[in-house]
């Protein structure tokens, strides 16, 4: 039974944390956009204020409050409510990968002095690393990379499109 769950649940590891680093790769946009948008100055600076360990606890609110999204998510897409188990996921992620981005981008250096919180950064580094280092990591960065580009030139030719249909009405 354990060479059956182990690998299983190495498996289930892996897409965990594959489903956290693609979202990633969207939130950190929204991340600094937010960033440059939205200014709340008080509320960073109280954040910045806080020492280490209540800089954790704050920290840990948003990945406690919407990592059971991800079991709602299947919940909901194993019960035929695809679409909402689908939507439900990627707000719920988006949601809290941008919260605890911005979190720990102004908390990062008080974070760091809790010794478990370094050691378990440093970890999830390494897995990470390892990640991005495997052919399936890199074959999905280049076809994501595609599928941006392909989105990118349709875009500008609507707009081109759109512009030529604009000027020939005047």
């Amino acid at each position: 039974m354990k060479r059956i769950v182990k690998p299983v649940t190495y498996v289930l590891a892996a897409v965990y944390f594959l489903v956290d680093a693609v979202f990633m790769t969207v939130a950190r946009p929204i991340s600094r956009w937010v960033e440059r948008h939205l200014v709340f100055e008080r509320l960073r600076s109280w954040i910045r204020s806080l020492p280490p360990y209540p800089s954790l606890a704050l920290f840990s609110v948003p990945v406690i409050i919407l990592e059971p999204v991800k079991p709602v998510a299947a919940y909901l897409a194993a019960t035929g409510q695809v679409l909402s188990g689908a939507v439900t996921l990627i707000v719920g992620e988006l949601l809290k990968l941008v919260l605890v981005e911005r979190l720990f981008h102004l908390t990062r250096d008080k974070l760091m002095r809790i010794p478990a919180f370094a050691w378990v950064y440093g970890k999830f580094v390494e897995v990470r690393a390892w990640i991005e280092a495997t052919e399936a990591w890199r074959v999905v960065r280049a076809l994501s990379r595609a599928a941006r580009d392909r989105v990118a030139r349709a875009r500008a030719t609507l707009i081109g499109a759109f512009s030529k249909l604009a000027t020939s009405r005047d």
